[in-house]
């Protein structure tokens, strides 16, 4: 009987450790499946959130394009056009020279006229001057 007791206790001790060392890997298991998932959540919100923010920039650009072009085409547009290219070809310029001491500049860099005839023709969507 005693023998009995001692076969059952074995048993039974055996088993629990079975279904211990079962419920540890069944624990694990669900953890590295709720990691997974976390990782997958997180890497679908960061590119949607990417894209977001892509088409919010894309849109912004389109928006101002247009109130540009609508700025052009309304009374004062194109010398308004001409003022900021102007201004633009002055700062440029000045940045050229604050960054060496040896560049090259147009033979014509006295003529802003000529400069800003061409932007504008640029701008109407005139061609430019043909090189031969």
């Amino acid at each position: 009987m005693r023998a009995e007791r001692e076969k059952r206790a074995v048993i039974l001790t055996s088993e629990g450790v079975r279904d211990a060392q079962i419920n540890e890997a069944e624990g694990e298991k669900q953890r590295v499946i709720k990691h997974s998932e976390a990782a997958k959540t997180q890497q679908i919100n960061e590119a949607q959130g990417e894209a977001e923010a892509i088409l919010a920039v894309a849109s912004a650009t389109a928006e101002g394009l247009s109130k540009v072009a609508q700025a052009v085409i309304a009374k004062g547009g194109p010398e308004a056009m001409q003022l900021r290219i102007a201004e633009q070809y002055v700062a440029q310029f000045g940045n050229l020279a604050k960054q060496g001491n040896t560049f090259v500049v147009p033979a014509n860099l006295a003529d802003l006229t000529s400069m800003m005839a061409l932007a504008t023709d640029i701008a109407k969507g005139k061609s430019g001057p043909q090189l031969a």
